[in-house]
């Protein structure tokens, strides 16, 4: 395949004039629609926009290469415009684009597009090429240099292939690997860009491109030891621990395009810390991504926990659901003493059974979560540190608001600790990983979570019990709106745990109704969760859609732990919604003169409910006003 077969006459502008970034982006989009190879064109116009978020595809030199792939591109396709007098495009190089490429790329087996698309990209590192295309006279010249060139250029495999033959001395002997998320343009544009760059220095150079067609020009172990030098380019996840004892440069892959003159002097120079495996991941590693700051790192390391802690909660919540219903229709609540209500859920061998499972997956929730928050900042070595801080906050006072500070505790620690060990003996230093990085991270980390976290945390939750025992006597409405509100605050933490403790405490003073909002309460933010995800998806992601219907479930049994990984994913906006929804829910409960006598159990003891009917139309309404506040409130996500 040739590249003008991707270039249809219809989608080529020499006459472009945008005046900003997103008007050139939707100007393009209609090009390639003209080319009708798109069969869903606002959702392509989507992906391209949010290619666009995770890096600039400006690359310099006045080039542009923007791209969307996906089920909506019927066809692999491109689109070419001219910008005579440039328009700013957020560059690496801060210089006005003045040649935009599209890339529209299908979701099909048959890859042979991407080796095309490459081709064009390591064509666009070629100055009088892309001299000539801005000076085409017409669309039909456009496309006869488009195709000369393209007669001239070596296919992708053999290029490749042809960087490691050549027998003149060199000065350095450079591998380099290439790799970007999308791996259809950049990958091979830093590939061409360090060639060439190397080719300047008289070194040989061996680049590996790890695309969307899969691995090529794989380094092989021999050429590794070889190697004075390796370059790492890349925003996507490489295999790094072949490189063990290397000195090796990781960057992002666009610094591979617009900086591989000043990577090929460092490599030259031997300015390159010696790569030890054991201190990342013993299998993979990713270079930072060249968009995105601080927040958004963070925010990656979180869902990295909340993402592997999901299925325990589903799982979990499931089981203990069905414990719950088991006991409800085998037993009559009504007739049951008060000493045996509060082990609803199991009492019967078969609710037990199922309860004693759930409740076992539930304690893993925020070891799990607190473990792989720590993974995703400093790899394995993390995992054991945070596993541990995540156990103190579960089996102490701080929940899930202290698995959240153990998991970054964790990573940072771990972080410092490399930093430290880095400067012992190499004979020790090796041993870090397996021997000093537990050692002293788990006691580093047991330690602040003991004596710096866990303190005030137990004081928050004493002193919040204590405001609500001497509100007891208060406004009923008010004391509900306080206590179902705080059971949406934290969803299992210290707000939630004293809420439910001041419940069940109530019901062995006789208060009844106090326990009623609470439930309710810890009821609305799953309900409302799940809700928003079937009326609202497109502010939610893929897997937020596929696991939010399991929260009715949960929402009904009275476990508000559903809530949790959509809270951590958005505190700022999923849990205002919630906890606006519960205090509602409990404030109506109240003034329903809603009763409730067993402590969980959420709509399984729905008989032993006083008023059900009317605590049934609050648990609606409160959960109608939470899901309306996350459809208004959080922002539409990009996948």
């Amino acid at each position: 395949m040739r590249i003008t077969e991707l270039l249809d006459p219809r989608s080529i502008s020499l006459t472009g004039a945008p005046k900003s970034k997103n008007e050139a982006l939707d100007q393009m989009v209609e090009l390639m629609a003209a080319s009708g190879k798109i069969n869903d064109k606002e959702a392509y116009r989507k992906e391209v926009y949010h290619r666009e978020t995770e890096s600039t595809t400006g690359i310099g030199g006045g080039i542009a290469i923007p791209h969307g792939k996906g089920a909506f591109v019927s066809a692999p396709g491109l689109a070419a415009m001219v910008i005579k007098d440039g328009v700013d495009f957020d560059s690496l190089d801060g210089e006005p684009v003045r040649l935009i490429f599209l890339i529209a790329a299908p979701n099909t087996k048959d890859n042979v597009h991407l080796d095309v698309l490459s081709k064009l990209s390591m064509l666009l590192m070629d100055d009088n090429f892309v001299n000539n295309l801005e000076n085409a006279e017409s669309v039909d010249s456009f496309l006869k240099i488009v195709d000369a060139a393209d007669e001239e250029k070596p296919d992708l495999d053999d290029q490749l292939a042809a960087q490691t033959i050549d027998d003149q001395p060199k000065a350095c002997k450079i591998l380099a690997v290439t790799s970007c998320p999308t791996g259809i343009a950049h990958t091979y544009m830093a590939a061409e860009g360090l060639e060439k760059a190397a080719k300047a220095r008289n070194c040989s150079i061996k680049v590996e491109t790890r695309g969307s067609g899969g691995a090529k020009n794989v380094l092989t172990d021999g050429e590794i030891a070889e190697a004075d030098c390796i370059i790492v380019a890349a925003d996507a996840k490489v295999p790094m621990e072949r490189f063990h004892g290397k000195k090796l440069i990781e960057c992002a892959v666009s610094d591979g395009i617009s900086k591989a003159d000043q990577l090929i002097d460092r490599a030259v120079r031997g300015d390159a810390p010696v790569y030890e495996a054991g201190r990342g991941s013993e299998e993979e590693s990713a270079a930072p991504a060249s968009g995105g700051g601080v927040g958004h790192k963070l925010y990656t390391q979180l869902m990295n926990g909340v993402s592997h802690m999901l299925p325990f909660v589903v799982g979990g919540g499931i089981l203990i659901a069905l414990a719950f219903l088991i006991d409800g229709l085998c037993v009559d609540v009504n007739s049951l003493p008060d000493e045996m209500r509060a082990n609803f859920g199991s009492i019967t061998p078969a609710a037990a059974f199922f309860r004693q499972i759930g409740n076992l997956a539930f304690g893993f929730m925020l070891p799990v979560l607190a473990g792989f928050i720590a993974e995703g900042i400093a790899d394995r070595p993390g995992l054991a540190l945070g596993f541990v801080g995540g156990m103190i906050a579960a089996n102490g006072k701080s929940g899930f608001l202290g698995a959240l500070l153990a998991g970054f505790l964790a990573g940072y620690v771990i972080i410092l600790l490399k930093k430290i060990f880095n400067r012992l003996p190499e004979a020790i230093e090796k041993i870090s990983p397996v021997l000093l990085y537990p050692l002293f991270g788990i006691l580093i980390t047991g330690l602040i979570m003991l004596l710096v976290v866990e303190p005030p945390i137990g004081a928050l939750n004493t002193a919040l019990n204590t405001a609500l025992t001497n509100m007891s006597g208060t406004s009923k409405i008010l004391l509900g709106i306080i206590v179902a509100g705080m059971m949406s605050i934290d969803m299992g933490g210290p707000f939630n745990k004293a809420a439910y403790v001041f419940g069940t405490a109530s019901i062995a003073a006789g208060n009844y109704d106090i326990m009623a909002a609470v439930m309710i309460g810890g009821m609305v933010p799953p309900c409302a969760i799940a809700l928003a995800t079937l009326l609202f998806k497109k502010k939610f992601t893929k897997q937020e859609r596929e696991s939010g219907p399991v929260n009715f479930i949960m929402g009904l049994a009275f476990i508000t732990e559903g809530a949790i990984p959509f809270a951590a994913s958005d505190p700022a906006r999923v849990i205002p919604s919630c906890v606006v929804g519960a205090a509602l829910a409990g404030a109506l409960s109240m003034a329903f003169g809603c009763t409730l006598m067993a402590p969980h159990g959420g709509i399984f003891v729905f008989p032993v409910v006083g008023n059900a009917l009317m605590y049934l139309v609050a648990l609606i309404l409160g959960t109608i006003v939470g899901t309306v506040l996350l459809g208004f409130l959080k922002k539409t996500v990009k996948e």
